[in-house]
Formats: structure tokens, sequence, C-alpha cells
């Protein structure tokens, strides 16, 4: 995943360890916050730079 711009609702729920459906939501409240914030969006993607800034993820 390393240098993509976007995650899939897949890559989110893997990452998180959580069922598609809670990735989903995740990625539709990630994305009406950028929206918000005046960025257009990818419906199921999220920015993956965004998504580790709201959720304080670091890789080990």
């Amino acid at each position: 995943m390393e240098g993509r711009n976007f995650m899939t609702v897949e890559e989110v729920a893997q990452e998180l360890n959580v069922s598609k459906s809670y990735a989903y939501k995740v990625v539709r409240e990630l994305n009406a916050e950028m929206r918000e914030l005046g960025y257009l969006t990818v419906t199921g993607r999220v920015n993956t730079n965004f998504f580790r800034k709201k959720l304080c993820y670091t890789e080990t």
C-alpha cells in the first residue's frame, strides 16, 4: 500500500481489523469531513494520508 493515494474499503477493514460494513461507515465519515474541508472525494475510497492522520495510525 506504500505510495498509494487512496485506500479501498477492503484495505480499511483489514487495517482496522473490522468488518467491511463498519469500514464503509468509517470511509463515509472521513469523506464527509474531507468534503466539508473543500476536498473532492471518491466513493468507497479514502485518502490514505487523511486516514492515517485522523486515526493517529502509524506502521511499525
